[in-house]
């Protein structure tokens, strides 16, 4: 799944996609290289950043999303939103899925509109919102707590008639880095659900902190932990790489054939 961050403030790319032009060029690329999914999001998440109004989110998504549509017919379409307006917008004018980081929980209209379009949906953990997540973030026991919410968000949305679910435990949403990477670590729990795992490691700084290293040059340790969630299950890599995470992929896929 490649990014395409259509927001001026994200916490990498902020402000490159933002024109029309610039981010039809990078779907482009990221189509070129391998992308099975393009994942278009107009309001960033970044730590400490605001809830948008729908309105100015879809002002941002809507022309670029129209954009790729036209240009790129063959391309399957995500929309990274929490707003349950924008995503009903966004599918009638082509996307295929919603990737809503609040699992519902920001939009209490959410559930009850994917339940109506019928369309791929993840659900990502995420502890606060995305302004607060950051400020001392608590668990007791994070893998399990993280699992309950799963369990309980996955029941009511088959209660709702929804089946066609992703699961990402939001890595960097509300997590220290000790949670983190007690997530990573045992990462093939989550197997339990029966669901596709997404994850997203992408120049976060749970690799800046431990090379101690810009996002400007957190590739290669984006990729170690890439590779390491495919051979816990991840089936998924939400990347603003597309071409190294599509070489993770054949490189542990020819591996994990010889075990």
């Amino acid at each position: 799944m490649g990014i395409l961050n259509i927001t001026p403030d994200s916490f990498y790319d902020g402000g490159r996609h933002q024109k029309r032009l610039a981010a039809l060029d990078h779907a482009g690329r990221m189509v070129e290289e391998g992308a099975g999914i393009l994942d278009l999001g107009a309001a960033s998440t970044r730590p400490g950043a605001g809830i948008i109004d729908p309105e100015t989110e879809q002002q941002r998504l809507i022309p670029v999303l129209k954009a790729i549509v036209r240009n790129y017919p063959g391309a399957l379409l995500s929309v990274d939103t929490y707003h349950s307006s924008t995503a009903r917008l966004a599918i009638d004018e082509g996307a295929h899925m919603i990737n809503d980081v609040s699992a519902g929980s920001i939009d209490p209209e959410m559930f009850n509109t994917i339940a109506r379009l019928q369309v791929p949906y993840v659900i990502m953990h995420m502890q606060g919102r995305p302004d607060s997540m950051q400020r001392e973030p608590k668990y007791t026991h994070v893998v399990k707590e993280v699992a309950e919410f799963f369990s309980k968000k996955i029941h009511i949305l088959r209660q709702m008639g929804v089946h066609d679910l992703v699961i990402d435990p939001g890595f960097g949403f509300g997590k220290s880095l000790e949670h983190n990477y007690n997530l990573l670590a045992r990462l093939d729990f989550f197997s339990i659900f029966d669901l596709p795992l997404m994850v997203g490691f992408s120049r976060k700084s749970m690799v800046n902190k431990v090379l101690r290293t810009p996002p400007e040059k957190a590739l290669g340790g984006t990729t170690v932990l890439n590779t390491l969630a495919l051979e816990k299950g991840a089936r998924i890599l939400r990347v603003h790489d597309v071409k190294e995470a599509v070489e993770a992929i054949k490189i542990t896929s020819c591996y994990q054939s010889q075990k």
